[in-house]
């Protein structure tokens, strides 16, 4: 009795083990791919089915979005400087099926796709333009990278170049390019300043000559200005049209009072002195 138990136990055992293999519980984010004696069947999920064991095999495929960070590459741009660049790719898959049919490993083919695009696309580049065009470059990488993989399923939402590391010869050389170039504005700023401020001293140079108390008030303000400061030092501005008389009478004081030179005795040559 106890034989024909473990003999139908065994059966049993089994048959709910066969059983519980079969089902298959495949989340949102997943789908299974179903190959049936090697023939594919088609993508089931998500929720729960059944796989016939033995006779069908199921693969899982993530259809998230997958994040790929590209290795730095060391590329000579257009204007045959060496640089290294890295990026990060993003993309999902959007056909299982073919994602697992075409390719034997799908990550890894686009890590490979990604390296060769960024390199041959930035080598396409002068360094100026890989520094100031970055977003004309990802697109040119987004749009060559999903390309090649769409065969596979894949669909490449979006490549950014993430850091571009240039030789410390080079950094010391664009440092000073932008120091010569900050040098140019300032001087161009301030000569655009004196250019202005010497038109508005001229302008307030012809209403003072039209109006001579301005010049007057002006002095004025100045002691103010002057006297608002501790110190003990004041500088009182005398008008030169005060001076100017008095300049002039001793410079005619002087002319008066100089010394008039002795006569110049004429020359006499040695032939009129023999004579």
């Amino acid at each position: 009795m106890e034989l024909v138990l473990l003999c139908l136990a065994v059966p049993i055992f089994i048959g709910i083990m066969v059983a519980l293999s079969a089902i298959k519980i495949i989340p949102e984010y997943e789908r299974g791919v179903i190959f049936r004696l090697g023939r594919l069947v088609g993508s089931r999920g998500p929720g729960v089915f059944f796989v016939i064991p033995v006779l069908e095999r199921m693969v899982r495929v993530d259809q998230r979005v997958i994040t790929l960070d590209v290795p730095s590459q060391e590329v000579i741009t257009l204007d045959n400087v060496t640089i290294k660049v890295n990026a990060v790719l993003y993309f999902y898959v959007f056909d299982p099926q073919l994602a697992v049919v075409k390719v034997m490993d799908y990550i890894r083919a686009t890590m490979q796709i990604s390296q060769t695009t960024l390199r041959s696309v930035v080598g396409q580049f002068e360094l100026d333009g890989l520094l100031a065009q970055r977003d004309k470059i990802n697109q040119t990488l987004q749009h060559i990278i999903d390309e090649q993989t769409e065969p596979w399923g894949i669909k490449v939402n979006i490549v950014e170049v993430k850091d571009v590391e240039l030789p410390t010869a080079m950094q010391r050389a664009m440092a000073r390019q932008a120091e010569a170039e900050r040098e140019k504005r300032a001087k161009i700023i301030h000569a655009e300043g004196e250019m202005q401020a010497s038109k508005e001293l001229l302008e307030a140079a012809r209403i003072m000559s039209s109006e001579p108390i301005t010049l007057q008030l002006r002095y004025l303000q100045t002691l103010t200005e002057i006297s608002a400061e501790k110190n003990s030092t004041i500088i009182f501005p005398l008008p030169v049209e005060i001076v100017s008389p008095f300049l002039e009478s001793m410079k005619q004081n002087n002319r008066a009072s100089a010394p008039t030179p002795p006569p110049i005795a004429p020359k006499v040559s040695r032939t009129q002195q023999l004579d």
